[in-house]
């Protein structure tokens, strides 16, 4: 069997408004924070599952906020993939190769090292968020790019949550 990009892979036929390139792009960006946001979830996850320390329960329950909060706009930008006539691409496989957030160390198990990975997790994801939305406006998808917009303004709270937790002087 002949494994397809999603580039090979027609569009679903549909009477959106959007012209067929522009679906296209908007599809390609969709997939693109589908993968990070996928593995945000299971960063926040790990990081849930192995925090230890004196500051345990309040960042136990936080990075499961976080995973929850993954897992509900992973759907939505799936979902949006598919009203545009597109394929979700969200296998483990595509998640390890489209992901541009930077690897979380397994072997991470102070409470600290969890705040900062979560955080740096957070934070390329809200990056490319808003350099997506930029991308979505210039292709005049509007849902699109309101979508990410929801989705930054709540990966910004989460942002500052877990970052409430980092010593500074």
């Amino acid at each position: 069997m002949t494994t397809r990009t999603t580039a090979e892979v027609p569009l679903t036929a549909t009477k959106h408004g959007l012209d067929v390139e522009t679906r296209t792009q908007a599809i390609a960006l969709l997939n693109a924070r589908l993968a990070d946001v996928i593995d945000l979830e299971l960063q926040a996850k790990q990081a849930h599952w192995n925090v230890k320390g004196p500051n345990f329960i309040g960042l136990h329950e936080l990075f499961d906020q976080v995973a929850e909060a993954a897992a509900k706009f992973k759907d939505e930008i799936a979902e949006r993939a598919v009203m545009l006539g597109g394929i979700a691409v969200g296998t483990a496989q595509a998640v390890v190769e489209r992901t541009t957030l930077p690897p979380y160390p397994a072997e991470a198990q102070d409470w600290h090292a969890h705040v900062d990975c979560v955080s740096s997790a957070l934070a390329r994801f809200g990056t490319a968020l808003r350099q997506a939305i930029e991308d979505a406006t210039e292709l005049e998808d509007a849902v699109t790019a309101d979508l990410f917009t929801e989705i930054a303004h709540e990966i910004d709270k989460y942002m500052w949550f877990v970052e409430a937790h980092a010593s500074r002087p």
